[in-house]
């Protein structure tokens, strides 16, 4: 059965190399200062000072519009698909944009474009299927064990930690207060977790590319805060692993969609 073009573009070995390859040897943009010896401090300057910490007030409004769509999609299904697609592309584009780029007097106008450009390739990917709609929220009866994402997502947009301390911190208000809402690593576990409860009548490129991204970054994100900081940053690991599991498992069932209909990998 034949296939469209970036279903089987997205499968090929020499895309997946690529795009992993993409994020690991592409060196950080800065007006000032670098130091090709010091790229990873750099890259670690540039996300601890991005532009995000500049948006507190915008918070609230990103906690908010994703409650809203997960319920909008639960009531209304496929009317709002294409909303929600639109609106996962959109924030991809913002967390390119506020996780990457930060203006510094150490290093100018930095931009981690390991991080930049995947996340750019990633939201043209939901823009796509916002234009194609292939998505179908149509509810579908599943086994009771596919709903694991779901405690695992809303742990990740939760994000129960206090940020001055980086300790557990159960309060409530967080789920509309924090910075979760613009952050990669907290939304992507609730867009393909979204994903796999409808999977396979998904956008299976879509599906693929985000989980890939969201294992490589998931990936960094535990070796900083289990093996580089554990004492400081453990709870922070914790609260990836969302990431981590639900990318894994989105990205295995991209390539078992194909397996069910006997084409080669």
């Amino acid at each position: 059965m034949k296939k469209e073009g970036l279903e089987l573009i997205t499968r090929k070995w020499w895309f997946l190399v690529l795009f992993i390859l993409l994020g690991m040897i592409t060196p950080p943009i800065v007006t000032k200062g670098f130091n090709l010896s010091k790229t990873g401090e750099t890259i670690s300057y540039i996300l601890r000072n991005s532009l995000i910490r500049f948006c507190s007030p915008l918070y609230p409004i990103f906690k908010v519009i994703p409650i809203i769509l997960v319920f909008a999609l639960i009531l209304f299904e496929n009317r709002v698909g294409r909303i929600f697609s639109l609106y996962a592309g959109i924030t991809y584009i913002l967390f390119a944009f506020l996780q990457n780029i930060a203006i510094t007097d150490k290093y100018g106008l930095g931009i981690v474009t390991g991080n930049f450009i995947p996340m750019i390739l990633v939201a043209i990917f939901w823009f796509w299927e916002a234009f194609v709609n292939k998505n179908d929220f149509t509810p579908q009866k599943l086994p009771i064990i596919r709903y694991w994402v779901v405690p695992l997502a809303f742990l990740a947009f939760w994000y129960p930690v206090n940020l001055k301390t980086m300790k557990p911190d159960f309060n409530l208000v967080y789920l509309f207060t924090n910075p979760a809402g613009l952050a990669f690593c907290t939304m992507t576990p609730v867009y393909l977790g979204i994903l796999t409860l409808y999977y396979p009548k998904v956008n299976i490129a879509t599906i693929r590319v985000t989980g890939l991204l969201g294992i490589i970054i998931g990936f960094w994100n535990i070796v900083v805060n289990f093996f580089i900081k554990p004492d400081i940053l453990w709870w922070n690991g914790v609260l990836h692993l969302p990431l981590v599991f639900i990318s894994i498992y989105a990205f295995i069932l991209s390539f078992k969609s194909f397996q069910q209909k006997g084409e080669k990998l």
